[in-house]
């Protein structure tokens, strides 16, 4: 039998994290300034962000050193492993050859910690004494609350009402880690008591989660803010994922056909891609099919508009050029509440526009399925945002099996569900529904992005 995981030491964990912003044939369309709609420059995010990660979010350099206080926090679950799925190929009878990237080794369980750490570690350099953040499905903020406790920095998490009800032990790992957390909207912020007045029952949405961290941390001198996906250098930290699977690929005498991973914010996928994609743009592998996925129920890239968009409800966070679906839109209540953004990184969607990567939205329903087909061939119960990119593997490993074709999939699995039960109860009770694309709201919603001036 050939090897079923590969596995590297301590000395294999990359020393520097990769910036596609080199390598971009055109160069990002610039953030603006939610007040003025100008291009922002360093100091109008100074009162949000460290001055190394500002840097870093403009950098044009391939390559940046990773601070050896980051890689010494990075020992204690990385390099991960990547595994050949042998039993999955085996119950779908695929000539396909599946591989996958297994991020729910971390402590908090996924792949969050690997900008986390970077991020705390940077915020304690420059003295902050306190950061504030949103959480979707509760595994940015339980990351943050892991690393922050490692710097000794205070910790405040705004939890989208949906997943603070869905998910309460995501909220009792951050307060064992130290952190506050409490649900958006929330009495604590203009933001959420102005969303309160209007409704009361409001379930949460990302978008409005950031307004209220953005508020907090604006008002306060000795707090930063933090961001857990869509920004350039949140992408690059979790480029880990990619280099460290470049190796493991090359272990296995292998290189991917297709690889596949689901968005929200986006980081996870292309943390694993952004490396990959770099042979494709200089044409060492112009065949190299990259899917990212998303839900049915709230379908950015593949259904929304390529606009500046506010990054959050208020109109409080900068302006980026993104697939948007409006940044007022209040997506379902889908148990993948990692997914549930309005927009999407802008690397990814520049990437998307410039035709290096594709998008596919799937249903709710299937990806259980899906989760529930890889539990009982794997062993591995999955976090309902990677059982996305799980439907969309096995899809493709079953049009391998009907084209009689062998091609190598490499999966990005960015961590465990075990926070998930409720969810992954209500699909085996046959309580799980699927939502439809809710245009109306997407329609009235991109009504208010913002007048950019030519």
């Amino acid at each position: 039998m050939e090897n079923h995981k590969f596995v590297l030491g301590e000395k294999d964990l990359p020393k520097q994290w990769y910036n596609i912003q080199a390598d971009l044939p055109e160069p990002l369309p610039p953030y603006l300034h939610p007040g003025t709609k100008q291009p922002l420059g360093p100091a109008d995010l100074a009162p949000l962000f460290p001055m190394e990660l500002i840097k870093q979010e403009v950098s044009q350099e391939r390559y940046i050193d990773i601070p050896e206080e980051v890689r010494d926090v990075y020992k204690l679950w990385r390099p991960t492993i990547m595994h050949r799925a042998y039993r999955l190929e085996k119950a779908l009878d695929t000539p396909a050859k599946i591989y996958y990237k297994y991020e729910g080794t971390s402590p908090p369980g996924s792949h969050k910690p690997n900008t986390a750490v970077a991020q705390a570690y940077y915020n304690k350099m420059e003295g902050t004494k306190r950061i504030t953040t949103e959480t979707g499905a509760g595994q940015w903020g339980s990351s943050l609350a892991f690393a922050c406790k490692l710097f000794d920095i205070e910790c405040k998490v705004y939890m989208v009402k949906v997943s603070y009800n869905q998910k309460p032990y995501r909220r009792i790992m951050m307060e064992t880690w130290g952190a506050t957390c409490v649900p958006s909207p929330s009495p604590d912020t203009k933001a959420g008591r102005d969303m309160l007045e209007k409704d009361p029952d409001c379930p949460g949405s990302l978008g409005l989660a950031i307004s209220e961290a953005v508020e907090d941390a604006v008002m306060r001198d000795d707090t930063h803010y933090s961001l857990g996906s869509v920004l350039n250098h949140v992408l690059m930290h979790q480029t880990v994922i990619g280099q460290e699977s470049m190796k493991q690929m090359e272990m296995a005498g292998e290189y991917p056909d297709i690889i596949v991973g689901c968005i929200g914010g986006g980081s996870n996928f292309a943390g694993m891609y952004l490396p990959f994609v770099r042979d494709k743009i200089v044409g060492k592998r112009p065949n190299l099919r990259i899917i990212n996925v998303e839900p049915e129920s709230c379908p950015t890239v593949t259904k929304g508009l390529y606009a500046y968009d506010y990054g959050d409800v208020a109109g409080m966070a900068p302006i980026a050029k993104m697939f948007t679906l409006g940044h007022t839109f209040m997506p379902p209540p889908v148990h993948a509440g990692g997914l549930r953004y309005h927009g999407m990184a802008p690397i990814i969607c520049h990437l998307h526009r410039l035709g290096f990567v594709e998008a596919r939205a799937v249903p709710q329903l299937a990806t259980f399925e899906a989760g529930v087909t890889f539990a009982r061939s794997e062993g591995i119960i999955s976090a309902p945002e990677t059982n996305h990119a799980i439907r969309v593997t096995i899809d493709e490993a079953l049009k391998c099996k009907e084209e009689g074709k062998s091609k190598v999939i490499l999966l990005a699995h960015s961590g465990h569900g075990h926070f998930d039960m409720a969810a992954y109860e209500s699909y085996l009770s046959g309580k799980l529904q699927d939502y439809a694309y809710p245009e109306d709201m997407v329609k009235e919603a991109l009504k208010l992005l913002p007048e950019i001036p030519a």
